[in-house]
């Protein structure tokens, strides 16, 4: 389960990564936010989750 301050950072990282990429498909991006967000699934400190995932994508697309 989400949490409401990591939800919103997670909707301000979709926007700020459509907002940098526009050649990519929005619905490309929010699965790519899902997929890295998954990967912290059970971690006990959420509080960088979001900046973790941003990281990670503009990484991965940066290698690309």
């Amino acid at each position: 389960m989400v949490e409401k301050g990591e939800a919103a950072a997670l909707g301000e990282v979709l926007e700020s990564l459509k907002s940098d990429y526009p050649g990519l498909a929005g619905d490309e991006v929010d699965a790519m936010v899902a997929r890295a967000r998954d990967d912290f699934a059970g971690r006990p400190i959420r509080d960088f989750v979001p900046l973790l995932v941003e990281r990670r994508i503009r990484s991965q697309l940066a290698a690309s």
